[in-house]
């Protein structure tokens, strides 16, 4: 059975874009790096030593969403105002406990003109100030990577990190560095570009189970094409959790869960028709849905199906090989782990509603995204690496040498 491709990837970064009226500086304003004159008159006072930093320089375009703020040395921060050039909307922003940096409290949005006075004294309360109308780095201007999985999650031990970029990568040695994932197993991790917009990372064999694994982007500011700007910078952590890898045999048309190296369960299950044949290879099951629409059309296929509730369907490739329940199979072919019936997908019994005690809601309820599903013995071809997280298929030579690194 096949379904539209559905995406549960999150993105990072502000994606809005504001556009606001220019807006230049008064004759008394100041540089991103100015301090005060009290100018030494006939009394001989003497200037302010503190120096006032603001990261985005004033006119500047292109300023980072993240990393711009305010420093001061040789005195502290008396006052720091930023809002929206032209508007009263105020950001809002910390200073430091030692009264040196300030920060935004969020991060910028792209493409968003921005205006910074800051003042600072000096030990003998001497004040200093500068201003600085800057606007950060567009939309049109930056790439941005959507990823799975996601910080805090638990996965299984096939899932790879993957990263789609919305705008194409032709310096993918300077984005690929600024990525590192790296694995408390002590595992060689290694990216691999499918093409210009998808990275995904691996180690040679599936992740130890219980390892901890840490992805650091620090994109922010990187060029990944001309004139094209990373923004992106954090770091995200998820855990590996126990091993758990079943295969699907087409000749018998059943499967073997097995967990940690003991096998769990066999369960009779209906794999694709002579028709339409189930691929071979590992697949890594990466969304979960209790019940979902599936229809034919949507993948190129006639009006065979249209299923508003398809239960406990959970996709193994893009193109929309599901593992599922099935309720409305048909009671005059043989039981299920007789007969391969579906179009292409992997079907176990199963009830309409999703409820009830089947053999697709006990599968359900004990897979995680990113556990492993073999197919073995179909007539049909491997899966496509990229056909999903899918880059297991792939040999590790092939993989390290399409590597950026």
């Amino acid at each position: 059975m096949t379904t539209p491709n559905i995406s549960a990837r999150r993105t990072l970064g502000a994606c809005a874009a504001l556009v606001v009226g220019a807006l230049t500086l008064t004759a008394c304003g100041g540089s991103a790096n100015a301090k005060d004159d009290d100018k030494g008159g006939k009394g001989g006072t003497k200037t302010s030593v503190a120096k006032i930093a603001i990261s985005a320089k004033d006119g500047s375009t292109g300023a980072s969403i993240n990393a711009t703020g305010v420093k001061v040395s040789d005195g502290k921060l008396t006052d720091v105002k930023m809002k929206v050039a032209g508007s009263d909307q105020a950001v809002a922003g910390s200073l430091s406990g030692d009264g040196k940096v300030w920060k935004p409290k969020e991060q910028l949005e792209r493409g968003t003109k921005y205006q910074i006075s800051a003042t600072a004294k000096d030990a003998d309360g001497r004040t200093a100030a500068a201003n600085s109308i800057f606007t950060t780095v567009t939309t049109s201007n930056s790439f941005i990577g959507t990823y799975t999985p996601d910080n805090g999650t638990t996965v299984g031990v096939g899932m790879p990190v993957s990263f789609t970029f919305d705008k194409a990568i032709t310096d993918r040695k300077a984005v690929q560095s600024h990525i590192t994932v790296t694995s408390s197993s002590g595992q060689q991790v290694v990216g691999h570009w499918f093409n210009g917009q998808r990275l995904d990372f691996r180690p040679e064999e599936y992740w130890k189970a219980g390892s901890k694994v840490t992805m650091k982007i620090d994109l922010d500011g990187v060029e990944g094409a001309n004139g094209i700007y990373g923004v992106q910078k954090k770091t995200v952590t998820f855990t590996v959790g126990r091993s758990q890898v079943s295969t699907v045999d087409v000749n018998t048309q059943t499967m073997t869960v097995v967990r940690d190296g003991k096998t769990l369960k066999t369960i009779p299950i209906s794999a694709g028709s002579p028709e339409h044949t189930t691929y071979n290879g590992q697949m890594v099951i990466s969304e979960k849905f209790v019940q979902t629409r599936m229809n034919s059309r949507t993948v190129g296929l006639g009006g065979e199906y249209d299923i508003p509730d398809v239960p406990h369907a959970m996709r193994l490739t893009t193109s929309g090989t599901f593992i599922h329940g099935n309720y409305w199979y048909n009671k005059g072919n043989p039981p299920f782990g007789r007969q391969g019936t579906s179009h292409g997908c992997v079907g176990l019994a199963d009830v309409q509603g999703a409820g009830g005690s089947t053999p697709a809601k006990w599968f359900y309820d004990n897979s995680l995204i990113g556990d492993v599903v073999i197919v073995k013995n179909s007539p049909d071809k491997t899966v496509a690496p990229d056909n999903g997280l899918n880059g297991w298929n792939m040999a590790w030579s092939q993989w390290t040498a399409d590597s950026a690194s």
